[in-house]
């Protein structure tokens, strides 16, 4: 079933149907001023925090779906009649009200047709404001003069702390103050108390957000939510609309909300327009400025265009032509867009991530960087720096990692037993990625502070983290799995050990190597290659399972990913991250892919283990916490698909890769959306395999590493455009129907057009490489043949 197109010229998902079977939604706005809206007109709007900043309730998991939102009423004068301006939440039926939501780069548009009433209202935060615009247009196509009159609608928060809104109403429910004034709303929270604006997390403090209308005049107003919608009504059928006409309530107290009532007259053939500006900061002053910057409204156009052209250059750091026209629209808006995304909140803001999770998780920021390298790598940079100062002395990493009130060299380091085995080893992956996209070496030199005491050089920060891993070894001497190893379900403790990190350590050192020997660091490459050698050794003696490698074993020595184990008897990251590692032998790495593909692979996408859990010691795997194919019990789990595509391109499998790739590629679903239910446009976080009876449903989306690492593969190992320190290397691995591909790449200031043809059908090798018509030998674009402007043509064979 299809709901909806890529509109890829536009960079727009167009919804045609507004009955999706998820709410599928966007992101509007900075990380400053945040905010999620669906296809329906629901979700919620945040300063700074999506946990300590919410200022608009959203009630999460419940039917209808996404309610509240920013709701905009019509209200039919002369025959009484009403309706929203998007389908929900008064929900006409489909037969008589038509609906369409163009979600594009943090704006969303929403289209409707209601009784020859046509309206579109553009959502979208302008560029470094601390505020919202709903930018609405309302048509007559009747042939007779309509008289309209409109509502806004927004629920307020009690207090901006999630916990204080939802829960401790005993104290959120006293201290909401509503005020009007001029035309403009006034929320405020603790409205007796200061204003410290330089202390964002202080509480108590006075809080205040406003919301105002330009262009109709404010004909009445409501801040008193029951008084606004009836004490047994709902959002579909508010006692004010209905009845046409605002109490002009003032809330004191129990639930505020905001309600502007606009009249409209509009002949045959006539369009009006009109601004409604929410946003952070009292009436008086904040919204007083608001309606000042807004008082021409053709100014909202302008900010719209700018948002637009700000966010598309964003994007431009690679485009392709392949023969897959799913593949391309994932690959020149959606994936990168989403990477974006998930670089700005983590996990901390979506439909499905309510609060529980406030800042940058250490983990899955720093994985999140290599999406966003190529597209911001001045402002990713910033953002790795932070992260690296989230590392403490002992090599560890603090969990989580809050922008808004990070101290480095003051932060108090978690304690032994709750640090995470993993943490500090993605470092690996993204600071080498960082200095290879930016050509800046200088950057392993710079001097940045631990998160408790001390500081280092970049290098110093690396090596830390392997002497963490390496001072917390059990009997095998492989790393011990402390609190988790990436999957939070696996509590080996400080004596079980765990083989997944044991491949991440020896894929560090090796990084740590082709670093100091770039620096000139002889003996500190030998140290790294002495410690290599060994853990090679380990992990042959220790970790192969005669087909595939073992996930972990338990403090006791029990092996976990073994033949022997009847539940969990193979993993997938062992398996995928020997080869990235570069620890397998090309024998020993196509034994345990096939593996993979034999007992792992599935129509939507790679399980992480099988068999799924059941009776499986608690205390260390808690997979059993959930239901089988779900989550970490033998789901396909987003987050390592990208993983196993780079191991089939590492061992020249390109169809094989490619199958998988396109297995968890959200627009390969566009026509099948009843069945992966979530949007078609962005990745996810798990999808239910083939153990649960929902097998292809996806969960999840938006924020997660799944978007960061399915990029990373196809960009870098399917269409095998990767930086390297000394330039830029060409080595696909493509699947063998696809005879040609174009890519333009930019890399360190200069464009790439790079043509690549495949008429013999070869996954892997590459016959003859120009670079600006001069014949290159190998496939490593050095720096000294690079133009502004390069033609690149590529003949594989």
């Amino acid at each position: 079933m299809n709901f909806g197109y890529f509109d890829d010229q536009n960079k727009e998902y167009v919804i045609t149907r507004p009955d999706t079977p998820r709410s599928w939604s966007n992101y509007l706005g900075s990380t400053t001023y945040g905010a999620i809206i669906t296809n329906n007109a629901g979700g919620y709007s945040f300063f700074e925090s999506a946990n300590q900043g919410r200022f608009m309730r959203l009630r999460f998991n419940a039917i209808p779906m996404d309610q509240p939102g920013r709701y905009i009423y019509i209200h039919d004068k002369d025959d009484k009649d009403f309706w929203s301006a998007s389908w929900q939440p008064v929900g006409k039926p489909l037969k008589k009200y038509k609906s369409t939501c163009r979600h594009g780069t943090a704006y969303t548009v929403i289209d409707s047709e209601y009784k020859k009433i046509q309206s579109e209202t553009t959502y979208f935060v302008p560029l470094g404001k601390n505020f919202e615009c709903w930018l609405l247009k309302v048509k007559n196509s009747d042939s007779k003069k309509r008289h309209l009159r409109l509502f806004t609608y927004v629920e307020y928060a009690g207090h901006w702390l999630v916990y204080n809104d939802f829960i401790n109403l005993q104290y959120s429910q006293y201290i909401v103050n509503m005020q009007y004034k001029n035309g403009i709303i006034d929320h405020g929270v603790n409205v007796l108390l200061p204003y410290t604006p330089d202390d964002f997390e202080k509480e108590p403090q006075a809080r205040h957000t406003f919301l105002t209308a330009l262009g109709a005049e404010i004909t009445g107003y409501d801040t008193d939510r029951e008084k606004f919608i009836g004490t047994y009504r709902s959002y579909a059928n508010p006692l004010v609309v209905e009845n046409g006409h605002c109490t002009n309530s003032l809330a004191a107290g129990d639930n505020g909300c905001g309600t502007l009532q606009m009249d409209i007259d509009l002949k045959p053939g006539e369009e009006k327009e009109v601004l409604i500006v929410m946003g952070i900061g009292d009436a008086e002053n904040a919204g007083g400025k608001a309606r000042k910057f807004f008082s021409d409204i053709n100014t909202a156009h302008v900010e719209l265009d700018k948002l637009k052209e700000h966010w598309h250059k964003r994007l431009e750091g690679m485009r392709v032509e392949s023969p897959d026209k799913d593949f391309n629209s994932m690959m020149n808006m959606w994936n990168p867009f989403n990477c974006l995304i998930t670089y700005a909140w983590s996990r901390a803001a979506s439909l499905i991530y309510s609060g529980e999770r406030d800042g940058l998780g250490y983990r899955d920021t720093v994985q999140d960087l290599l999406g966003v390298l190529h597209t911001i790598p001045q402002e990713a940079g910033q953002r790795l720096r932070l992260m690296i100062t989230g590392q403490v002395s002992t090599g560890g990493a603090m969990p989580v990692v809050k922008p808004f009130a990070h101290n480095p060299g003051k932060e108090t380091p978690p304690k032994e037993e709750e640090y995470r085995s993993d943490d500090c080893l993605w470092l690996f992956n993204t600071i080498p990625a960082f200095v290879k996209e930016t050509g800046d070496l200088s950057f392993f030199n710079e001097v940045l502070p631990y998160a408790d005491k001390g500081e280092d050089t970049v290098l110093g920060h690396m090596k830390q983290a392997i002497l963490f891993n390496l001072e917390r070894s059990g009997a095998h001497k492989l790393p011990c799995g402390l609190y988790a190893d990436w999957n939070d379900c696996l509590e080996l403790g400080q004596k079980g050990e765990t083989v997944f990190v044991a491949f991440q350590l020896r894929y560090a050192l090796k990084m740590y190597i082709e670093i100091c020997a770039l620096l000139k660091k002889k003996d500190e490459m030998q140290w790294a290659e002495k410690i290599l050698a060994e853990i090679d050794k380990d992990i042959d003696k220790h970790a192969w399972d005669d087909e595939w490698y073992l996930r972990a074993y338990r403090y006791d020595g029990l092996k976990f990913g073994s033949k022997e184990n009847e539940e969990g008897s193979i993993f997938l990251n062992p398996q995928t991250w020997s080869i990235i590692s570069g620890h397998a032998s090309d024998e020993k790495g196509r034994m345990a892919m096939k593996s993979v593909e034999e007992r792992l692979v599935t129509e939507y996408g790679v399980m992480i283990c099988d068999p799924p859990f059941e009776k499986t010691d608690y205390s260390v795997v808690k997979a059993p916490l959930f239901n089988k194919g779900m989550k970490e019990n033998a789901a396909i789990f987003c987050h390592t698909q990208g993983w196993a595509v780079m191991a089939e391109t590492m061992l020249e499998k390109g169809d094989m890769a490619y199958q998988i790739f396109r297995a968890s590629m959200p627009a390969a679903y566009n026509d099948r959306a009843e069945l992966r239910e979530i949007e078609p446009y962005v990745y996810n976080q798990s999808t239910h395999s083939k153990h649960s009876p929902r097998f292809g449903a996806s969960r999840l989306p938006w924020l997660s590493g799944s978007a960061t690492w399915a990029y990373y593969a196809a960009t870098q190992y399917i269409l095998g455009v990767r930086p390297e320190y000394n330039g830029l290397r060409i080595d696909p691995c493509l699947p063998s129907q696809w005879k040609k591909l174009k890519i333009q790449r930019r890399f360190r200031g200069k464009v790439f057009e790079i043509k690549i043809e495949n008429e013999q059908g070869v996954k892997k090798g590459i016959k003859k490489i120009s670079v600006n018509g001069q014949s290159l030998k190998g496939n490593l674009i050095p720096l000294d043949m690079m133009k502004d402007n390069n033609q690149i043509l590529v003949e594989m064979g």
